[in-house]
């Protein structure tokens, strides 16, 4: 198989689709999206036309931007696949199926250069070792309101650091992701801090430390952390 260059990249399909189905707070239209099969057939087409990439041929920014959109559209093309639904984390008689929501994350989707990925590959065997670099954690998607606000646009190699800095910036400053009580001297965050704290410690001292770069309000450093619920809802628009 021949391999693509960084040159022959187009992450423009992608941007399109976001740019048609995702809203402004990063809901996904997924009703209409499903009911358009030129839309589906248009996703199908760009992830295919990405198959061939040898992430070993591109430079670093490239690659980032080229493995955020990819985890991104495949939890989208997964949605699609099975909706109507209401969560990527079923329940049965009221209770989660975690088989379910684990092959979600766990089987394989997708073929890159030759090689089986997963949405746990791309996110722990190639992001995450390939780059030191939390700020990966509010640009990854997992169709669930817990997780980051999905942009309506696609990651770009020229822009990719600047929109991880905004990814940030929006997700520390939302109070339903991270909030500070000065009173009490506890600070509310999401579980995304505590799954992944130890991305955020190669960068910070402690996490408190690392909220601190992006948010308007002064913490102490000893603050108490308590993790805020975390939501499976779909990131539907409805």
């Amino acid at each position: 198989m021949d391999t693509l260059a960084s040159s022959t990249l187009d992450f423009e399909p992608w941007h399109q689709l976001l740019q048609q189905y995702v809203n402004a707070q990063g809901q996904v239209d997924y009703q209409s999206w499903k009911a358009d099969d030129g839309a589906i057939a248009h996703l199908k087409t760009w992830l295919t036309s990405l198959q061939a990439t040898n992430l070993d041929a591109l430079e670093p920014d490239t690659v980032l931007a080229l493995l955020l959109n990819l985890y991104n559209a495949l939890t989208i093309n997964q949605v699609l696949e099975k909706y109507p639904i209401d969560s990527i984390r079923p329940t049965l008689l009221g209770i989660p199926n975690w088989i379910t929501f684990k092959l979600f994350f766990s089987s394989s989707l997708y073929k890159l250069n030759g090689q089986k990925l997963s949405l746990d590959d791309i996110e722990q065997n190639l992001l995450r070792k390939k780059f030191s670099e939390p700020r990966i954690h509010f640009a990854l998607v997992c169709a669930s309101s817990g997780c980051p606000q999905l942009r309506n646009e696609a990651y770009w190699p020229s822009k990719v650091q600047g929109q991880l800095e905004q990814d940030a910036q929006q997700f520390i400053r939302n109070p339903e992701k991270v909030r500070y009580d000065a009173q009490t001297n506890v600070l509310y965050c999401s579980k995304i801090f505590k799954w992944y704290e130890e991305d955020f410690l190669t960068v910070a001292n402690s996490i408190p430390e690392y909220i601190q770069k992006y948010s308007h309000q002064p913490l102490l450093p000893a603050a108490q952390i308590e993790h805020l619920p975390y939501s499976w809802k779909l990131n539907d628009v409805g």
